[in-house]
Parts: structure tokens; C-alpha cells; sequence
């Protein structure tokens, strides 16, 4: 496995490469995203617009917490990917064995800080007294079960790394089949409410979590676990490269708290009493609606960087540019189709995550799902360049383009078009990734001349 795998990254025809790699990469992120839309479509469903919006507020605290997984897992698969690359096999295995341990002791504090503070944070994330006691609940319920959920972000990185990637897609395949089995039994046999939804989600990733640690504790894997040795220049390697994730996706719930306290001001402004939940509402199908798109280019584009990581360490640059060149073109089809997409089945969409009787909440759901759908003609080009600059050790640059996508640029353009009221806020996206895209291609103009000064 080891030699096949090595061989896979440093000899295969690119596009061989890219659609052995690449294609299981995308069912298995979107696979890893669906929990989230079941979930959503149960709960607008089953629940209801409050349970709904009440998850929305919560969830940005859910995923802080899966954030550390994604810094820890993502940073140390640079430098693994790497040291794989200059045949430094030991400390590959040492990043790896550390980088477990850390995940797990951080969801333990996590998860801890967010059962004990539950009611301040859920005020701070905007609930009010009608949303707070659901929001609280859903929110426990999901720290309770953290330490072991948050290991299935990092296994799914350590699969691809060491070649087992069909198995990786199966894993998160199956974890969506538990999902959907844990969500009609909490939900529907047992009439259970948000804590229901949060259980099943919840187990499923723990379940999947043991499943996924089995290739490592049989020995077969091209990673192996071994005595962990600690030290400062591993911990600032991890940070530096998980950094560009992790601020993103800090950032992004940043944004998200103050979206929803924005969308509870102007939604009250707007449709009158009850108003600001129908908006935060609305907001929470977006982002489901979302979840139907971004995990495609995501799973391109980090399927991909192992490979890069580990040509880059090889120092075989024409190589480098070749499959990147790869990753950027299937990412510009995918964004092109899932404009399309939304663009034309606005509503279609809408219903999935709206009960019939909440007729206002389909209807805006839709209008806004055809302004946000732009977003996707440029978040390709964004989410591609993040992913390389990350893969090649470049986190100054990376996170640079991560802070600006998550925070910088849609506080940015809240305030351009603030005017333009809850319009101004579904076209906030658009703008967003128009902007990362010209940054985006000033920072791989960058990365290019290094490239030629390194060849020459």
C-alpha cells in the first residue's frame, strides 16, 4: 500500500490522478455535508421555522468546536504529506500519532466550556427568550458527544494521505446512512425534538470515528501510530499550516453570529413581529442550500493537496503545476453547474428544508437562493487557491485569503450594502467571492514566480 501510494502521487498521469483521487474526494466531503442537510431538512420538516432558526443560532458554535479538529487535522497533513514527500517516514508517523491525541484532548475542553456556558453563549449568538431554551438544549447535546465526533474531521484526511480513499468515501457514505436512520428513529419513532436531531448527527460521527481508526490500529496503512514525541516545532508547524482552515472557519461563525443579529434587526424591521426569526430562517436554508455546492469544490480541491504537499516536498514543480491545473478546472465546472443549479430550482430546494404550512418562509427562501446562487461563479476559484496555497506550506498567504473570505469581505460588503436591506444581505455572498477571486489571482501570480525563480 505504501509503495502504491507513493507512486499514485509522484508518477501518475495527472488526470488519472484526478479522477482517482479527486472524484471519491467529492462524494466523500459531500457525503460528509449531507448529515448536515438531512438534519436540516428533518428538523424544517418535522419541527418547524423556530426549531430551525433555534439551530441555526447554535450551530456556528458546533461547528467552532469541529474547527480545532479541521486546524489540527488539516495542519498536520501538510507537513505528514511532506515529509512522505523526502521519504522522512518517522516523523511523518510522529505528526500523525501527536495530532490524534490533540484532537481528542481539545474536544474534551471544548466541549466542556460549551455545556457549562451554554446559555451565554446561545445570548450571545443572538437567541432570544423564544429560541434560547432549544437552542441551549441542541447545544449540549452536541458537547456531550464531541470528543469522539471530532476525530471523524482529522480521519478523513489521514485516509487519503495514506491511500485509502474509496474507503474514506464509504466511511462518510455510511455515516450519512446512520444519520438518516438516527434521525427518522429520535425524530419520528420516539417524537423526540432538536435534542433528537443533535443525538443522531452526533452518534453517527462517533460511530463512523471508531470505524475510521481501524486501517491504522491493524498496521496496514502507510501512517502507523507510535510513541508520540512533543515539541515546539511541531505544534507552531500544525498551527501554521491548519491556521488558514481554522481561521476560516472561525471567522465564518463570527460572521454568522453577527449575520443573525443583523438578520433579527432588519427581518423585525422588514416583516414586523416574529420577522427576525422568519430571516434567520431564511439565512439557515441558505446555508443548507449551500451545503448542496461547497462540499464539491472542497473535495476537489483537499483531495488533491496530499498529492501536492507531496511533489512539493519532492521538488518537482512542473508536476505541481500540472495537477493543480487539474484541480482548478474540475472546481470552475463545478461552480459553473452548481449556479445552474440553483439558479433554476430556487424552489425545489426551498421545500426541502420548509414544511408546507410555513408558505412565507418557502417563498422568501426561494428569492434569496436565486441571488445567493452568483456566488458559486467565483467561490470556485477562492476555495482552489486557499487548498494550494495551504497544501505548499504558504500560511501567511493562505490564511490571508481565508480571514478575508470568512470576515473581512462580508463585513465589507454588510456594510456597502446595508441599505439594500435583507436583498443586500443574500447578495452579501456574491461580493464576497468576487472579491476573493482578484485576490486570488494575485496571490497565485505570487506563487508562480516563486515557482520559475526555484526551477531557474
Amino acid at each position: 500500500m505504501k509503495r502504491d501510494t507513493e507512486a499514485m502521487y509522484a508518477s501518475m498521469e495527472p488526470w488519472k490522478l484526478f479522477f482517482i483521487v479527486a472524484l471519491p474526494g467529492m462524494v466523500s466531503m459531500f457525503a460528509m455535508s449531507i448529515y448536515s442537510i438531512i438534519e436540516g431538512a428533518f428538523i424544517g420538516q418535522r419541527l418547524g421555522e423556530g426549531a430551525f432558526a433555534a439551530v441555526n443560532i447554535a450551530m456556528p458554535l458546533v461547528m467552532i468546536n469541529f474547527s480545532l479538529a479541521d486546524l489540527i487535522g488539516v495542519g498536520a497533513s501538510v507537513p505528514i504529506s511532506i515529509a512522505l514527500g523526502k521519504k522522512d517516514n518517522k516523523t511523518a508517523n510522529n505528526v500523525f500519532s501527536c495530532s490524534v491525541i490533540m484532537i481528542f484532548l481539545a474536544a474534551v475542553f471544548m466541549g466542556s466550556v460549551m455545556f457549562c456556558a451554554a446559555e451565554p453563549l446561545c445570548r450571545m449568538m443572538g437567541a432570544d427568550n423564544v429560541l434560547l431554551d432549544t437552542s441551549m438544549r441542541y447545544l449540549r447535546t452536541c458537547a456531550l458527544c464531541s470528543p469522539l465526533a471530532s476525530i471523524f474531521f482529522a480521519m478523513d484526511n489521514y485516509l487519503r494521505i495514506s491511500g485509502y480513499v474509496k474507503t474514506s468515501m464509504v466511511i462518510n457514505v455510511c455515516s450519512n446512512l446512520a444519520t438518516l436512520g438516527l434521525l427518522t428513529f429520535f425524530l419520528i419513532g420516539l417524537d423526540m425534538d432538536v435534542v433528537g436531531s443533535a443525538l443522531a448527527t452526533s452518534l453517527s460521527m462517533c460511530m463512523c470515528s471508531v470505524v475510521a481508526m481501524i486501517p491504522f490500529l491493524r498496521r496496514k496503512t502507510l501512517l502507523q501510530f507510535v510513541k508520540p514525541h512533543f515539541h515546539f516545532a511541531m505544534f507552531r508547524q500544525i498551527a501554521a499550516c491548519g491556521s488558514p482552515v481554522f481561521l476560516s472557519n472561525v471567522s465564518g461563525r463570527v460572521t454568522s453570529i453577527l449575520m443573525n443579529i443583523s438578520l433579527m434587526t432588519v427581518g423585525a424591521r422588514v416583516w414586523g413581529e416574529g420577522g427576525g426569526t422568519t430571516a434567520v430562517a431564511v439565512y439557515a436554508v441558505l446555508m443548507y442550500s449551500s451545503d448542496l455546492c461547497w462540499p464539491l469544490l472542497y473535495g476537489i480541491s483537499d483531495a488533491l493537496a496530499p498529492a501536492i504537499g507531496y511533489n512539493w516536498g519532492a521538488a518537482n514543480y512542473d508536476r505541481v503545476k500540472k495537477i493543480v491545473r487539474c484541480a482548478f478546472i474540475g472546481t470552475a465546472v463545478v461552480g459553473l453547474v452548481s449556479t445552474s443549479l440553483l439558479f433554476f430550482f430556487p424552489d425545489v430546494i426551498a421545500a426541502l428544508f420548509s414544511n408546507a404550512e410555513d408558505v412565507m418562509l418557502m417563498q422568501e427562501s426561494a428569492r434569496a437562493i436565486r441571488l445567493f446562487c452568483f456566488a458559486y461563479l467565483f467561490r470556485w476559484f477562492a476555495v482552489t487557491t486557499q487548498s494550494f496555497l495551504s497544501a505548499i506550506e504558504k500560511p501567511i498567504p493562505a490564511t490571508l485569503m481565508s480571514v478575508s473570505v470568512a470576515f473581512v469581505f462580508p463585513l465589507l460588503m454588510l456594510a456597502v450594502l446595508w441599505n439594500l436591506g435583507l436583498d443586500g444581505i443574500w447578495l452579501n455572498f456574491v461580493g464576497v467571492n468576487l472579491l476573493a477571486a482578484i485576490l486570488g489571482v494575485v496571490l497565485i501570480l505570487r506563487v508562480l514566480r516563486e515557482i520559475r525563480q526555484k526551477q531557474s
